[in-house]
């Protein structure tokens, strides 16, 4: 349907509230702004009606106009929001692209995401409340019914140079303006160590000056440190204070334990077994009690609920990149690090279907606008289950960059999400995805004043460069291990040290003049020094982006100290370097960097954690082989193997020692025998290894493997540590010819 310039039609306040803002968004998009109750051949009309509830509207389309029909500002949002996101412009007109007649309901319950005005968004806290605000209404036009304000203790070492308001001002106004548009408010409000009567002092306070609050989340862990039974006392008495506030709000509390599985979430499924009157429902999120299913199986009936999914971070986090392989390259994770712009949404899809039948509803963990696209994704997934993916990536497209290209705009998204599959240097997806934004660009000039549009080109950009760069250092690492192997190792050191060409840096150079137009127009901190960001870990990409993408400052780090060491010894340590992570046919090795799960042959236990190295500042120099960036933090570990055919063989475990003195049952064993059972670690270290080919904080810790525990040449191997777990990077099953 072609829709020329029309009036929009209201009589009621909150009719003309939600004319006045469908007016707005469309002069933002279309450049013409409707007028308001004047005739017209074509009208929208804002029509107050009976539904099940708020969050219900209709759409009704003839001839002569469309009619939004719900009980008030909240459902008129939600209607203009489709309508909007259903809406193209095409030479200087705009076309309704589908039949959006018909009655609208949600799936789930609640639907919304935390906003946190912190220091840690780097973004938000750069934003005047208006700013704040107008974020909320396009989240609303998603289908979000409630949004989470993150408290914080207002002191100085809480705030950065960019916040304009104080807590308390911003939180006030804030609320103010969420009851003008009927959106919820739930406020993440962690624990402290204080009396349990200044506490509460503390929370009364701070609600006493909200007009409105509709939902309190305390955590019980990240942050908090108290035992379950504690913890939900302190919750009861609280609840019982702020409700004498806010008698309809509800108290959430989360099933976060601060120590990881184990005796807290059998605790606190105890404690709310005696059915709590003043808990209302159970969040579950990072850093969880127990799975997801355990944890509606084993809760009363009596409380739904909330999941808190992070769809904000990429590692060390609860979904990885690939959660369910977790094998987003090292080279990726170096650079972008744990908060880059992560559209990830055939990912989070799959999340939500995993989800979706033991909640009621979430509301994201989220940090700052780098996930936008996770959450509209999100958001119109707890509205429409079923929607296809490929139609909400259209609809943001249309909604957010009007003119564009909608099917280039789809396919530059999914492709971001395709650039971190594999190794980059064997992507085909990267050149693929930055065509089909700078070609949306050279189409639409003016998407280079649009933020969310820049964010896509950025990471594109960022994407790219990363593969330019690998795929030249890996050359040039062949050509310097030839040299290393005939010991020229002035002409190797020479060949590593070559500059990138003017492409590389033209691109670099583009990317931090995005990222600086990204912080002047949205405040989004891309590097801690020039832009305020929280810390590097952060979503500062400008800080990570020339971090090691493969061992070309560890070679010239090895090169440098291979120069202090005499002829003899200096010819056998250059043998040892190149062949480092060689092994005959006979010997085995494993490094989680560079070797996918699926070749330890056994899956292992759910919520394992990697503690990623790579993109820490202290790691950057050239002080760690790439293969031992990933390490794996878990309880226990299995792999098995076979072709072991040999005798006298040595198990190597490359290790990131901690808590060495906490650990009486760290377990090693081999076909179910036992090789090694006491203190950490009990091998013996090979310092000469450690020296020259590990890096520095971690132990090779070796134990030699009796022949009989070797079956047909083949073993099981497990590793338990029930107390604190094992941080472990490499091994090595090697035979020791000097036995």
């Amino acid at each position: 349907m072609e829709i020329t310039n029309f009036s929009i039609i209201f009589n009621s306040e909150e009719e003309k509230k939600a004319a006045t803002i469908l007016s707005e968004e469309t002069e933002k998009r279309f450049s013409f702004r409707p007028v308001l109750n004047m005739p017209a051949d074509f009208t929208v009309t804002f029509r107050t009606s009976e539904f099940a509830n708020r969050d219900c509207y209709s759409i009704d389309i003839n001839e002569n106009g469309i009619i939004i029909s719900a009980v008030g500002i909240r459902g008129f949002m939600y209607g203009m929001g489709l309508l909007l996101r259903k809406t193209e412009f095409r030479m200087g007109r705009i076309f309704l692209t589908e039949d959006i007649s018909g009655e609208y309901s949600p799936y789930m319950l609640i639907r919304g995401h935390q906003l946190g005005w912190r220091t840690t968004a780097n973004s938000y806290e750069a934003w005047t409340i208006d700013e704040y605000i107008q974020y909320i209404k396009e989240l609303m036009f998603f289908g979000c019914n409630i949004f989470e304000h993150t408290v914080f203790d207002d002191i100085p070492e809480n705030r950065n140079m960019l916040m304009k308001y104080s807590q308390k001002d911003f939180t006030r106004e804030i609320c103010q303006k969420a009851e003008e548009l009927d959106i919820d408010v739930s406020f993440w409000y962690p624990n402290d160590e204080k009396e349990l009567s200044n506490s509460i002092k503390d929370r009364v306070d701070f609600f006493s000056n909200l007009t409105n609050a509709q939902v309190y989340f305390p955590p019980g862990g990240d942050p908090g440190e108290f035992e379950a039974d504690e913890f939900i006392n302190r919750t009861k008495e609280i609840s019982k204070a702020i409700k004498k506030i806010h008698p309809e709000l509800k108290v959430y509390p989360s099933a976060q334990s601060p120590h990881g599985f184990g005796t807290w979430g059998d605790v606190f499924i105890n404690e709310m077994k005696k059915l709590p009157d003043e808990i209302d429902g159970v969040i579950t999120g990072p850093n969880c009690a127990m799975p997801l299913h355990e944890l509606r199986k084993r809760l009363p009936m009596k409380y739904p609920i909330r999941l808190y999914p992070d769809i904000t971070h990429n590692v060390r986090c609860e979904y990885p990149v690939h959660f369910d392989r977790d094998d987003w390259h090292y080279s990726l994770t170096s650079t972008l690090s744990r908060e880059a712009i992560n559209p990830r949404p055939t990912e989070y899809r799959t999340i939500h279907r995993m989800t979706r039948q033991y909640i009621i509803g979430s509301v994201s963990y989220s940090e700052g606008i780098s996930d936008d696209i996770n959450k509209m994704v999100w958001s119109d997934m707890d509205f429409f289950p079923d929607a296809e993916l490929s139609d909400t990536l259209a609809d943001y497209a249309r909604l957010f960059f009007p003119g564009a290209d909608t099917k280039k705009a789809v396919s530059g998204i999914l492709g971001l999400e395709k650039n971190w599959e594999g190794d980059p240097a064997e992507n085909p997806h990267i050149e693929n995805t930055l065509s089909f934004f700078e070609s949306m660009a050279e189409e639409n000039p003016e998407l280079l004043e649009n933020a969310r549009f820049l964010m896509c080109l950025f990471r594109a950009k960022c994407d790219m460069l990363v593969k330019s760069r690998r795929v030249t250092e890996l050359e040039l690492i062949k050509k310097a291990k030839k040299a290393m192997r005939n010991m020229k190792l002035s002409d190797a050191e020479n060949i590593l040290s070559m500059p990138f060409d003017d492409n590389y840096n033209k691109l670099r150079d583009e990317i931090f003049t995005i990222g600086r137009t990204l912080f002047e127009k949205v405040g989004l901190q891309l590097d801690v020094e020039n832009y305020c960001a929280n810390g590097w870990e952060r979503g500062a990409t400008l800080d990570t982006i020339d971090n090691p993408v493969t061992d070309r400052l560890y070679l010239l780090n090895r090169l440098e100290y291979a120069k202090g060491l005499g002829t003899e010894e200096k010819h056998r340590f250059i043998t040892s370097l190149l062949d480092r992570n060689k092994t005959n046919s006979d010997e085995y090795y494993y490094s989680f960097a560079e070797n996918g799960f699926t070749e330890l042959g056994i899956p292992q236990e759910p919520f394992f954690y990697m503690d990623f190295q790579g993109d820490r500042p202290n790691v950057n120099n050239g002080s760690i082989p790439m293969s031992m960036l990933k390490v794996f933090d878990h309880y226990s570990f299995r792999m098995k193997t076979g072709g072991l055919t040999g005798k006298n063989y040595d198990l190597i475990l490359n290790i990131k020692p901690r808590y060495r003195d906490e650990v009486t049952d760290f377990t090693i064993k081999i076909n179910g025998n036992i090789l090694y059972q006491g203190k950490q670690y009990g091998g013996e270290r090979d310092e000469q290894m450690e020296k020259e080919l590990s890096a520095p904080g971690f132990e090779m810790q070796v134990y030699h493997i009796p022949d009989e525990f070797i079956e047909n040449g083949c073993i099981e191997l497990e590793i338990t540590e029930p107390k604190v777990g094992i941080m472990l990077s490499e091994i090595f099953i090697k035979q020791n010819n000097t036995k």
